[in-house]
């Protein structure tokens, strides 16, 4: 762990807590970081959940430890900043992973429908929170010696989804443009910020998907293939580590090659007849 390509650095991940049997983003990014050598802050509101990621980053020989925090918070994340650079001495990369699970009855709805109080829940998870992490990150990644800000987006945020969840792509669409802002106002500090959008995956996020509509999401990509929570991870980690020191303000979609196609090109890929037909499934 210790000649890792993160040897040397503190990690904060929010939600990076997990399911029982599940695999989301937060915690494939908190084992991935862990296992390049970083130390491992892993946050989320239920300490159960943090547990479980930090049990899974122990028994592979890594380091990592439970924040319980509400990341909406200011004062928690003054909190989990603090507890940080108090355990491990310093902070260095802040991962941005938090996201807001839609309630059902706010899909199919487009602006004209929106719920005002979904459309705030997802103002403070997708977005309010990642700023104010950013906002008491900063200055200790500053005294640190410098630091890497990941925010986790969406293709639903880029473009609009299948699903009308309009308050969560409005709320992950503004994730890129806090990036761009956070490299254009903090580059001289030694701060780089960067944003991952992810494609479709199956993960923990995506687990009650039906058959067909996963089979749909997977033929529509140029790769033809599903995206997992460890090909964000290991995006993350590049992001976090030196070697893209001289990247930053950037959007990087992970997306299998999703908005590389134009729509037609799209409804080719989607009818590919060796394919076979889609059947609805349970």
């Amino acid at each position: 762990m210790s000649e890792g390509r993160l040897a040397g650095k503190v990690a904060v991940v929010t939600g990076g807590g997990s399911q029982p049997g599940e695999i989301g983003t937060g915690r494939a990014s908190c084992v991935c970081m862990a296992r390049e050598g970083a130390r491992v802050l892993v946050a989320d509101i239920a300490a159960e959940n943090a547990r479980r990621t930090v049990d899974a980053i122990l028994e592979e020989g890594g380091e990592g430890s439970v924040f319980t925090g509400d990341a909406t918070s200011g004062d928690d994340c003054r909190a989990m900043v603090a507890t940080a650079v108090e355990r491990y001495g310093g902070l260095h990369v802040l991962m941005n992973n938090l996201g807001f699970r839609w309630s059902g009855h706010d899909l199919r709805k487009g602006v004209a429908e929106i719920d005002e109080d979904v459309l705030m829940q997802a103002f403070d998870l997708n977005l309010k929170s990642a700023v104010l992490a950013s906002k008491h990150a900063i200055p200790a990644m500053v005294a640190s010696g410098g630091g890497s800000i990941i925010n986790v987006s969406s293709i639903d945020g880029i473009a609009g989804a299948r699903h009308r969840g309009v308050a969560y792509s409005v709320t992950k669409g503004a994730l890129p443009i806090l990036t761009r802002n956070t490299a254009a106002f903090h580059g001289r500090e030694g701060i780089r910020a960067n944003c991952i959008v992810p494609g479709h995956l199956q993960s923990a996020y995506q687990s009650r998907i039906k058959p067909v509509d996963r089979e749909l999401r997977r033929r529509v990509s140029p790769l033809g293939t599903e995206g997992t929570p460890w090909d964000i991870a290991w995006a993350a980690v590049y992001l976090a580590s030196d070697e893209s020191r001289w990247v930053t303000g950037v959007t990087l979609p992970v997306d299998g090659g999703l908005f590389a196609a134009q729509p037609l090109l799209a409804h080719d890929l989607l009818q590919e007849p060796d394919l076979g037909p889609l059947s609805e499934g349970d």
